[in-house]
């Protein structure tokens, strides 16, 4: 379970960083001037922080498999629980989101909440296509 929490906070440390660094800050302008188009900037923010996560990830697979400490899988009641499900909740969260119009740009909605939804958009892809070796398998490939 601890596994869980660590994910779970790698990501939201992850999105809190990842907004610092966009929002309000030299960062963000240069963003904003060189990607004037909020779709595109969407895009971007989505793609770094899916590949950022993308790596993180796969570090921490790459420490429980060669059991360094303090990593291990999640399991509940003898079941491994993978991150590709915390990966489809962000997805489904994100989604709503959107049809929501939250984060869109479609009215005057805040730059914040829209780089906030494709942060965790871009998280909850990885998370999820980080596991496409269990998609193809339909089994523990572990």
């Amino acid at each position: 379970m601890a596994f869980t929490w660590f994910i779970l906070l790698l990501t939201i440390v992850g999105t809190a960083f990842l907004l610092l660094l966009f929002h309000r800050r030299f960062l963000g302008h240069v963003l904003h001037e060189r990607i004037p188009d909020r779709p595109r900037r969407r895009l971007f923010v989505a793609s770094v922080s899916f590949f950022l996560t993308f790596a993180g990830v796969r570090g921490v697979v790459y420490c429980i498999v060669h059991q360094i400490p303090p990593f291990h899988f999640i399991e509940m009641g003898g079941r491994h629980i993978h991150h590709l499900v915390i990966g489809i909740i962000i997805l489904l969260l994100v989604g709503y989101g959107w049809l929501a119009e939250v984060g869109t740009g479609a009215d005057d909605s805040s730059i914040l909440l829209s780089r906030l939804m494709s942060i965790l958009y871009g998280v909850g892809a990885a998370l999820t296509l980080d596991e496409f070796a269990l998609w193809l398998n339909l089994r523990d490939v572990y």
